[in-house]
């Protein structure tokens, strides 16, 4: 694959590169351990996999050997969370009252934990993440990895396939509970306040988009392997299509099949580019799939970057770094076509982040 090239555009930088040649060694060539007892908030990086898993898990470690927790709701976002381990491990025994189903395996240097919840909702992540740590006792903090709701703005051209990745402001600590709340005559009064992801994640963030600002975009190469397996191509997710916030889905396709052409948003022709957006995620237990309603909601918070259904639950018992992958937009037109794709985009972003992990 020819190195990516820097593209500067309005301020922020992309990296652009072919999906269809990796060229870094594969992942799993990293040495194994020894078992062990503040940019713009909307700032855009632009993304792109690599399958180097070993199928055959020959070691078996200790529960206290693993340090990274790796959450996700979906079986599609642990199939992308497997496909980035660069080597896996034989499953450990656990606790009849452990109920929670894991993947153990290595990133780099870093014995890595995943875990399924099994049901989205903050609830139900909140309740498995305290079960990782029990069974656990080494993880101290994590990535919380899947898809995401997307909230396109003037401010933020988020496309179906971006990223988006929590990051702290002076108003809240990245994620905010938008469902929990005082009725006002004037409004709902959010209440509460969701902790900030851990200083090591945070650090990593700022030496990964330095990187990107370089031109060295390595989950690039992480996602361009995994687009090569049918389930993750992108040429699977169909088009890109934005409606108009008035406008709804015509009924008796799951898909936009119905939906009308004159009632899309024309955008500026940006190719299949995957950007990287950092800013405040919206996090609750309802599903958002009105798109007036989005930006209601959107402006009553401030401006956010997208809606999901797990960060609220597990920000103030498990530090993490909320990473999403936006396959909707939040309206009335969501469908399940691009969730495959962009639990990739996710996964091939969060691994490149913890490979910077000391």
């Amino acid at each position: 694959m020819p190195p990516a090239k820097r593209i500067r555009t309005q301020g922020h930088f992309r990296a652009s590169s072919s999906l269809s040649q990796p060229s870094l060694p594969v992942a799993g060539n990293t040495p194994a351990p020894a078992p062990a007892s503040s940019v713009s908030q909307t700032s855009s990086l632009p993304l792109a996999p690599q399958r180097a898993t070993n199928r055959e898990p020959v070691r078996q470690l200790r529960h206290e050997d693993y340090t990274i927790g790796w959450i996700c709701a979906l079986d599609i976002e642990l199939a992308a969370a497997q496909e980035m381990l660069d080597e896996e491990h034989k499953r450990l025994p656990r606790n009849a009252s452990d109920t929670n189903s894991y993947t153990l395996g290595r990133i780099g240097e870093h014995n890595t934990v995943i875990v399924a919840l099994g049901l989205t909702g903050t609830n139900s992540a909140a309740s498995a993440v305290a079960r990782m740590q029990s069974t656990f006792p080494s993880v101290q903090f994590g990535v919380l990895v899947g898809i995401g709701g997307g909230v396109p703005s003037a401010k933020a051209d988020i496309r179906l396939g971006d990223v988006v990745v929590c990051q702290p402001s002076k108003d809240c600590g990245g994620v905010i509970q938008y469902d929990l709340g005082k009725t006002r005559p004037d409004g709902v009064e959010r209440t509460g306040f969701l902790n900030a992801p851990p200083m090591a994640l945070l650090n990593a963030v700022v030496s990964l988009k330095a990187s990107h600002l370089k031109g060295r975009v390595v989950f690039l190469d992480y996602l361009a392997n995994l687009s090569n397996q049918s389930l993750f191509a992108r040429d699977k997710a169909g088009p890109d299509v934005l409606y108009d916030p008035v406008y709804n889905h015509e009924e008796g396709e799951e898909n936009c099949k119905n939906c009308k052409e004159e009632h899309s948003v024309r955008r500026q022709t940006r190719g299949e580019h995957v950007m990287v957006h950092y800013g405040t995620i919206a996090s609750g237990n309802q599903v958002m799939r009105d798109a007036k309603e989005r930006d209601k909601v959107s402006k009553e918070l401030g401006g956010v970057l997208c809606f999901e259904m797990e960060a609220a639950g597990v920000m103030n018992s498990f530090p993490c770094l909320p990473v999403r992958g936006i396959c909707d937009y939040s309206d009335s037109h969501k469908n399940k076509s691009w969730q495959p794709f962009a639990a990739g985009t996710a996964a091939a972003y969060a691994k490149e982040l913890l490979l910077l992990l000391p």
